[in-house]
């Protein structure tokens, strides 16, 4: 059975391997396809999409988006967009000065804690044309030796409700998911289950971006047991989403899981991909 891994990061957002790295890993993990959804930027596509053509390994064109829904931030992924849309072209520029903004006042917060960061971190935490994220501050956190983990830069500091923890603003899921379609995609709701919302609450989320335009959920993930498959596939039974998979790999930004089988246990099928391209078609 041939697999494949639709929610894959690179070194574009915060993954640790290039998109040139990303496809020739996915090759030797013997993929057939995977789709590079980097954090609010669709810089790495193309090249990724190069290499994947050299190599016989189908790239989907793909993007993570952040909404803000309910005082929580829920993750849109976005497949089949258009890399040239203007309008998209266009989002993608407000919201990397909205992350260029609040990367400026982590890096004062951190630094009126005490944290001192070389001007290498720095210049890459600060820089209004690269798309840092809290991982980035993470890595810079452990490579200083403040912290044993990454996840524990996390867990004290860089959290919500955390010491250097900054809030930026975000789109709606409206937002967001209107932003996906108008770049030609279809819209996923990420990691449903990390949201932690009741089961009322969640039929409620899933119903509202229902009425918004949402077309799938990301029903396998590297954290899902078997019963929280079962019951998302219900979910998507009963709201007609179609039902993605992907293992949301970031390289060694997140220690032991890996390319297309998460934490040992994931396997995607390829007929997922398949059911996305004819409701895209």
């Amino acid at each position: 059975m041939k697999q494949i891994d639709l929610h894959v990061h690179s070194t574009i957002s915060d993954g640790t391997l290039t998109p040139t790295e990303l496809a020739i890993y996915a090759k030797e993990k013997g993929l057939s396809a995977i789709a590079l959804t980097d954090h609010d930027t669709i810089d790495g596509i193309a090249e990724c999409q190069q290499k994947g053509e050299e190599l016989g390994l189908e790239v989907i064109p793909g993007i993570e988006f952040a909404a803000e829904y309910q005082n929580r931030e829920i993750h849109i992924l976005g497949y089949f967009i258009d890399p040239k849309n203007v309008f998209l072209k266009n989002k993608l520029k407000s919201i990397l000065a909205r992350r260029h903004a609040r990367n400026l006042q982590m890096l004062t917060q951190c630094e009126s804690l005490g944290f001192i960061f070389n001007e290498e971190d720095k210049l890459l935490l600060s820089d209004p044309y690269v798309v840092a994220t809290r991982a980035h501050f993470a890595n810079a956190f452990f490579h200083k030796g403040y912290v044993e983990t990454r996840l524990e830069a996390f867990e004290k500091y860089l959290n919500r409700g955390k010491p250097c923890y900054v809030s930026r603003k975000r789109f709606t899921p409206e937002e967001c998911i209107a932003t996906i379609h108008a770049a030609g995609g279809l819209a996923v709701l990420a990691h449903p289950l990390l949201y932690h919302f009741e089961n009322e609450q969640f039929e409620v989320l899933l119903s509202t971006l229902k009425a918004d335009g949402l077309d799938g959920l990301e029903t396998l993930y590297c954290t899902h047991e078997h019963t929280d498959v079962l019951s998302l596939l219900e979910c998507c039974l009963k709201y007609k989403l179609l039902p993605t998979g992907g293992s949301d790999f970031h390289g060694e930004n997140k220690p032991g899981l890996d390319l297309g089988t998460g934490y040992g246990k994931l396997a995607i099928p390829y007929d997922i991909l398949e059911s996305l391209k004819h409701k895209h078609s």
